[in-house]
């Protein structure tokens, strides 16, 4: 037997958290969960538009721990004791040392550059601008609720990862990196 993918439940703008509560569809964590999985799509289709590249592999590292962070934060947190899998210091090292590995094939940046250049690369820009605004609702709802400072943490670094990682496909791929000169 199968399941079915509509339950209806969801039909007058409820859902449940990970044991059972009920919760409004616009409730602080369903939006940070909610942009933690739009977060996961695009790395989903930045890693398809870079199949052949190496770090597809680390994206699809990063889409295994977004799920993790997912489900944490899907997570009721007033019934502790569920089994799930966790976020720890070793992910956000491991994002570092990426970061560092990239970061010494270019050129430091002295000036704000213009997101795009590329597919790939403004797929990047999108990712890291998804992520940062999936860091403010996390840290907003860690105001509220019980959040594991990890998931912070992580999504900071991962917008760091997403722009070291555009400024990379750029200059891989030949694409200009177009200084920001703001007009006065």
């Amino acid at each position: 037997m199968s399941l079915r993918i509509y339950t209806k439940t969801g039909d007058k703008g409820e859902t449940s958290l990970l044991g059972g509560t009920r919760v409004t569809k616009d409730h602080l964590r369903i939006e940070a969960y909610g942009t933690v999985d739009e977060l996961n799509s695009f790395t989903g289709l930045l890693a398809s538009a870079i199949e052949k590249n190496p770090v597809r592999k680390t994206l699809i590292v990063i889409q295994d721990r977004l799920m993790v962070i997912g489900s944490l934060l899907a997570a009721d947190p007033a019934k502790p004791g569920m089994k799930l899998p966790q976020l720890s210091e070793d992910n956000i090292k491991y994002l570092e040392s990426v970061i560092d590995l990239l970061e010494k094939k270019l050129f430091p940046l002295k000036s704000f550059i213009l997101p795009g250049g590329n597919i790939s690369v403004s797929f990047c820009h999108i990712a890291r601008s998804v992520c940062r605004r999936a860091e403010r609702i996390v840290v907003k709802l860690s105001t509220e609720s019980n959040v594991n400072p990890d998931i912070i943490k992580y999504l900071n670094r991962l917008s760091d990862f997403y722009f070291v990682l555009a400024r990379k496909l750029a200059k891989d791929t030949g694409a200009p990196e177009i200084i920001w000169k703001p007009v006065r």
